[in-house]
């Protein structure tokens, strides 16, 4: 047996134009011109950002704009810019990349996430907004891998409900460095839980006077994961 049929399967969407909005966070396919010089002025000065990156840090505005223009050029990735709820700025970006519709595969990275944006709502509604726009156009599988040394990166996938699925050692060299990559996954299967355990964090009710959350995403998704990191 070669493998379970897959009962009528069509190849997935691909990434539209539309925005993704939300009750926190707004995403806008990422346009050089009009949300470059913002998205600099937001990273400005926190160059660890760039630390498991491919690229930057970006020592100006125009250096910045350029890398934009180049990075939107093209159908794969699909860069989002991330505007929080009630700013007039965006103060973020991620994208989809490795974008295989025939497959129903796609994967999310090149997220930046300047410091006013990190730990917030908006940040965890973006992510949910891009999971949510996938499995809703056919995705099977939504993937997140990081360099294996970024452990912020690993937990905030497991905080995010992707499971654990194993290290690619020597996948890559990144600015000279050599990169294992840890690689995380969630699949259509499991996204109607997973979806259920945003709902509920996202929920008005779970956050105090004071914005403390009363209960954890990750003790909501920890319920779901098929595998956790051993890492962590």
């Amino acid at each position: 047996m070669a493998g379970e049929v897959v009962a009528g399967w069509r190849a997935a969407d691909w990434p539209g134009t539309d925005p993704l909005i939300g009750r926190h966070a707004r995403l806008d396919r990422l346009d050089a011109d009009a949300h470059a010089a913002d998205l600099f002025a937001a990273f400005a000065g926190h160059d660890d950002l760039w630390d498991y990156m491919p690229y930057g840090p970006f020592h100006s505005a125009a250096a910045y704009h350029r890398w934009a223009k180049e990075a939107t050029a093209g159908r794969d990735p699909a860069f989002w810019a991330i505007t929080p709820e009630g700013a007039a700025h965006p103060a973020g970006v991620a994208s989809f990349l490795r974008i295989t519709p025939d497959h129903g595969t796609i994967e999310v990275g090149h997220i930046c996430l300047s410091p006013a944006l990190q730990r917030s709502r908006a940040a965890t509604e973006a992510m949910f907004l891009m999971m949510d726009w996938a499995f809703t156009h056919g995705y099977r599988r939504f993937e997140w891998k990081c360099n294996a040394l970024n452990l912020p990166s690993r937990r905030a996938a497991q905080r995010l409900g992707f499971s654990y699925e194993g290290v690619f050692r020597q996948h890559m060299v990144i600015k000279g460095r050599n990169r294992d990559s840890a690689w995380f996954a969630m699949i259509d299967s499991e996204w109607p839980a997973l979806r259920e355990a945003y709902a509920a964090w996202l929920s008005p009710t779970n956050f105090d006077a004071a914005g403390r959350q009363r209960e954890r995403l990750s003790d909501l998704t920890r319920l779901v994961r098929a595998a956790s990191d051993p890492a962590l």
